[in-house]
C-alpha cells in the first residue's frame, strides 16, 4: 500500500472541498444555513491532513520494525522515526530528489524502498559508498581492503526464542554499533537473487566480494546472518532512499526501548 499516494490524495479532495466552502458554498448558503456535512468534514479535515502530509513528507516519518535483521540495534515491534531531510528534499510520491543536502555515510541505519519491490520499504545499515570495494569473507567484513574490527562483547540473549548469539562491536565510519554473528553458520550466501550490477559482484564459498556502482550504496543487517541485504538482493540505488532512522518512540512489548537509537 502506497501510503504517500493516499495521504496526497485525501489531501487533494479535502483541499478541493475547503477551496469550494471558502470561495463559493459559503457565499451562496442563507446566513445561519449549515454547511453539507461532507463540506464541513472535508474542510474540516484539511488542515490537519495537510500538516501530517508536510511532515511526513518532508520532516520525520514512522516505520514500525517486522523483523530481527537489524538486532541487537532494532528489535522487531520497535517504532522508529526516519528524518526525511538528512540526505536531501525529495518531492513526496515520487521520490525525487529536488535539493541535495547529505550523502549517506558509512554507519548509517538507513530506510530504503526495496530495490526488487520499491512498494516495500526496507531498513538495514550502510556499509558500502559508491565506489568502495566491500568484501565479507568467512564473516570477516573488509572495505577497501581495510579489515573492519570485530570487539568481543558476550551474547546476546534472544527473549522470544530463548537462544544465545555471539555478539560484536564493530565501527563504520564514525559509527560504532553492536552485531551478531553466529559461529555454527557457514558463510556461503544462499538464494542470490539476478540484481542489476550483478558482474560488480563475485561469490564464492566464504562470501562475496562486490565493488559498489556510483549513485548505488552496500547494505547489510547488524544481525548478520539473519538478514536479507545487499549479499541477497544487491545495490540499493540512490533514488530508492527515504531517509535516516534515528530515534525509537514505542515498542508495546518493552517499554525501555523508547527513547534508544540514534
Amino acid at each position: 500500500m502506497n501510503f504517500a499516494l493516499i495521504l496526497f490524495l485525501l489531501l487533494v479532495v479535502t483541499g478541493a472541498l475547503w477551496l469550494l466552502d471558502r470561495f463559493v458554498a459559503r457565499k451562496h448558503r442563507a446566513p445561519g444555513t449549515p454547511a453539507p456535512w461532507w463540506v464541513e468534514y472535508g474542510a474540516s479535515f484539511f488542515p490537519v491532513i495537510l500538516i501530517v502530509f508536510v511532515l511526513r513528507s518532508f520532516l520525520v516519518e514512522p516505520f514500525k520494525i517486522p523483523s530481527g535483521s537489524m538486532i541487537p540495534t532494532l528489535a522487531v515491534g520497535d517504532f522508529i522515526l526516519v528524518n526525511k531531510w538528512t540526505y536531501g528534499i525529495r518531492l513526496p510520491v515520487i521520490n525525487k530528489k529536488v535539493i541535495a543536502i547529505n550523502d549517506p555515510q558509512r554507519g548509517d541505519v538507513m530506510v530504503f524502498r526495496y530495490p526488487a519491490d520499491p512498494s516495500v520499504d526496507y531498513i538495514k545499515r550502510v556499509v558500502g559508498l559508491p565506489g568502495d570495494r566491500v568484501e565479507y569473507f568467512d564473516k570477516r567484513l573488509r572495505i577497501n581492503g581495510e579489515v573492519v574490527e570485530l570487539i568481543d562483547e558476550g551474547e546476546f540473549l534472544h527473549t522470544d526464542r530463548l537462544y544465545y548469539s555471539p555478539m560484536y562491536r564493530e565501527r563504520l565510519g564514525v559509527v560504532e554499533h553492536s552485531v551478531l554473528i553466529e559461529r555454527d553458520i557457514p558463510p556461503f550466501i544462499p538464494h542470490v537473487l539476478d540484481f542489476p550490477h550483478r558482474d560488480r559482484c563475485t561469490y564464492t564459498a566464504s562470501g562475496l566480494a562486490c565493488t559498489v556502482p556510483e549513485g548505488h550504496y552496500f547494505v547489510m543487517g547488524d544481525n548478520r546472518d539473519a538478514s536479507s541485504d545487499s549479499r541477497v538482493w544487491g545495490f540499493v540505488p540512490n533514488e530508492n532512499i527515504v531517509g535516516r532512522a534515528f530515534f525509537i518512540w514505542f515498542n508495546f512489548s518493552d517499554m525501555k526501548r523508547i527513547g534508544g537509537f540514534n
